[in-house]
């Protein structure tokens, strides 16, 4: 009785979950046991998957161009990652202490350009940075330059692209670090003598370091994968681990490869985010900014 009783109560929460529970396993968990297996296949003659066991997937991973790729990737994502912490914190602390009203307007600002699709975006840079671009056209029309320069087309611009698309990813983490600052601990290190430099290091930065580290989670893995950014800004030239994915499978039809990239992406991924937990961190904190 007792047992009939507890299924009845817990009929309306099984209603409720089966469907989260069926969508996960559909769209998520079967893609990607999918994708690991076919990392462990090869390709045909005519480009087909072949259904057989092999490692040459992952050995191929440690190819020179390949591992060329990956030190690209992680160089554009560092310095992305350390540019947008540059640029976030000091906006997201002034974001933080501002009026209400402020705040919203600041907010509104930020959040503005995810109002319009970041292809268009990016292009709108191409048409500042290329040769016969305003800024180029400028710096001649003043005489700081006497042809133009190439801005486009290189790391600086990928990196470019990257910060300016994934920087309010680094703001709102921070932001909410720094706003649930406890202010008595601030008010107590300049009653003893500190001043805001000090302070700053010593009580505001550690506290806030949970904020940077999600920030730059955020920051740095989906630059790894950002291929539109690396086409559009780089031209080709600067390729990273998510041009190579792209182009193993609309290209290249090496599905299986392309699938072994993807599970390499994944897992560092997941390492990223058990750094983050190992430092403090909590999962909750990162899906609910």
């Amino acid at each position: 009785m007792g047992g009939a009783v507890f299924k009845k109560k817990n009929i309306p929460l099984f209603a409720m979950i089966s469907p989260v529970t069926a969508w996960l396993i559909v769209l998520i968990a079967i893609p990607l046991v999918y994708i690991l297996a076919i990392s462990f296949c090869s390709t045909n003659a005519d480009h087909n998957i072949a259904f057989h066991f092999t490692l040459k997937n992952y050995i191929r991973l440690f190819d020179p161009t390949i591992l060329g790729i990956y030190s690209n990737s992680l160089i554009v994502s560092i310095l992305s990652t350390a540019f947008c912490i540059l640029l976030a914190y000091p906006f997201a602390y002034v974001l933080a202490k501002t009026t209400p009203f402020k705040k919203t307007l600041m907010m509104i600002f930020l959040m503005l350009p995810f109002w319009t699709n970041s292809l268009i975006r990016l292009y709108s840079w191409r048409t500042l940075l290329g040769k016969n671009g305003y800024i180029n056209e400028f710096l001649v029309y003043i005489g700081l330059i006497d042809a133009p320069l190439e801005m486009m087309f290189t790391r600086g611009a990928v990196i470019l692209g990257m910060v300016y698309t994934l920087l309010p990813f680094m703001v709102l983490p921070i932001h909410t670090a720094i706003d649930k600052l406890d202010t008595s601990l601030i008010e107590a290190s300049k009653d003893l003598g500190a001043n805001f430099w000090q302070t700053f290091k010593n009580v505001i930065l550690p506290l806030t370091a949970p904020g940077i580290f999600a920030g730059s989670i955020m920051v740095f893995i989906p630059s790894l994968g950002f291929f539109f950014v690396s086409d559009l800004m780089g031209g080709g030239n600067n390729q990273i681990i998510g041009n190579l994915i792209s182009r193993q499978f609309k290209e290249s039809y090496n599905w299986p490869f392309g699938a072994t990239l993807s599970i390499m992406l994944i897992v560092l991924t997941i390492v990223c985010v058990r750094l983050y937990t190992k430092s403090g961190g909590k999962l909750d904190e990162l899906g609910n900014i």
